[in-house]
């Protein structure tokens, strides 16, 4: 996926996901990653939007404390879907196959909340898009599961192995976890600021 604009400032990353660190490594000249540890269980918010603003900013900031991340732009999100409910990360197995069964044929919402913070300057944001999943069966479903083994993935599933989704409207990648499109601009406006 080719991008417009490259960053070469440097980047940290306070988040374990190779989709994110794959994605900012396409527009980032240096780029480390630190993920966050901070306890999500322990954060509640009144919408999805909201949980995923705050989950970004505490990881972020979170990150931004280091020593090593002095002079530094770190970027912190979460990703959360949502269909009358949030979907994390599947525990295990049976877990997967549940959410993407209760996702399958209907349309939900994926929100991924974005913390950039340099020195003292912060910025959150939210990016929401809409995807549909087809119409599954349980072997499909199972055989999906297996096959990917989407523990590591908000909802069950992962937009770029195009098994399950019929359609999407809004950012592509957002629904991989870092609206790229949102944050270029962030980033281009943050010496500004």
């Amino acid at each position: 996926m080719a991008r417009t604009w490259r960053y070469s400032e440097p980047i940290v990353l306070a988040s374990a996901s190779p989709r994110r660190l794959e994605l900012l490594s396409a527009v980032a000249d240096d780029l480390t990653v630190i993920p966050a540890d901070i306890d999500e269980s322990l954060v509640r918010a009144r919408s999805p939007r909201a949980l995923v603003r705050e989950l970004s900013r505490r990881k972020a900031l979170a990150v931004a404390g280091r020593a090593e991340c002095a002079g530094k732009t770190v970027i912190g999100a979460d990703t959360v879907v949502y269909l009358d409910k949030p979907y994390g990360k599947p525990h295990d197995r049976a877990d997967a196959v549940r959410m993407i069964s209760e996702l399958g044929g209907r349309t939900h919402r994926v929100y991924t909340g974005v913390t950039v913070v340099r020195g003292d300057k912060i910025r959150t944001f939210s990016v929401m898009s809409e995807v549909t999943f087809r119409e599954l069966t349980r072997e499909e479903i199972e055989r999906y599961v297996d096959g990917h083994r989407p523990y590591d993935k908000a909802g069950g599933y992962a937009i770029q192995e195009g098994e399950v989704v019929k359609e999407y409207r809004g950012s592509y990648t957002n629904i991989v976890g870092l609206p790229m499109e949102r944050l270029g601009a962030v980033l281009r406006a943050f010496p500004e600021e």
